[in-house]
């Protein structure tokens, strides 16, 4: 079944094949939540948010287009999802500190460094970036951490965040000045 196209399985799960539908959620789950733990900045929040996209998709399925990938389209519904749960919250944009695991990646150590003192220094550096990251307005990090981080291009972000591409880029360019500023100042501190 692993051969078969998103087109095809979508088809055999609108004409009722769960175990098609089954086979999308196996292919996309992992993904989808690795890529909203980078927006929500928790395990938790994204896979209760994956688990409500699901939910949603498989309900919403004779919906879907075509006129983009099936990843596309879910990420959309999932992203949708966590804003609404998020606003629900009501939470104030200045406590999206609390949400520090957003950067979610770990540089790699090329020049093979292994003093302790480097790999304190590298962590605290990661616990910079994600507590700037997550200081920076959903709507520009959004963008950003769907570039940098899950490696999608700026057509892709405009297609799943339902956005003009020059909007992209430019929320992308300011959501990079606003952490570089940030960590700027943090590390005048």
């Amino acid at each position: 079944m692993n051969s078969q196209s998103d087109l095809q399985l979508i088809d055999e799960a609108l004409q009722g094949a769960t175990h098609a539908f089954d086979e999308l959620v196996r292919r996309y789950q992992d993904r989808l939540v690795h890529s909203l733990e980078h927006c929500l900045g928790s395990r938790d929040d994204a896979l209760d948010a994956a688990q409500q996209a699901f939910t949603l998709a498989w309900r919403k399925l004779s919906s879907f287009r075509r006129q983009s990938s099936f990843y596309s389209w879910l990420y959309r519904i999932a992203r949708n999802a966590a804003v609404s749960s998020l606003r629900k919250q009501q939470l104030p944009s200045g406590s999206l500190e609390q949400m520090n695991e957003v950067a979610g990646f770990e540089p790699t150590d090329r020049h093979g460094d292994s003093a302790p003192d480097h790999a304190m220094q590298q962590e605290e550096n990661i616990r910079l970036v994600r507590q700037a990251l997550q200081q920076i307005p959903e709507e520009f990090r959004s963008p950003l951490v769907l570039k940098e981080i899950d490696g999608f291009s700026y057509e892709q972000i405009a297609e799943v965040l339902d956005i003009p591409l020059g909007t992209v880029r430019s929320r992308i360019f300011r959501a990079r000045q606003e952490l570089i500023e940030r960590l700027t100042r943090a590390d005048n501190q």
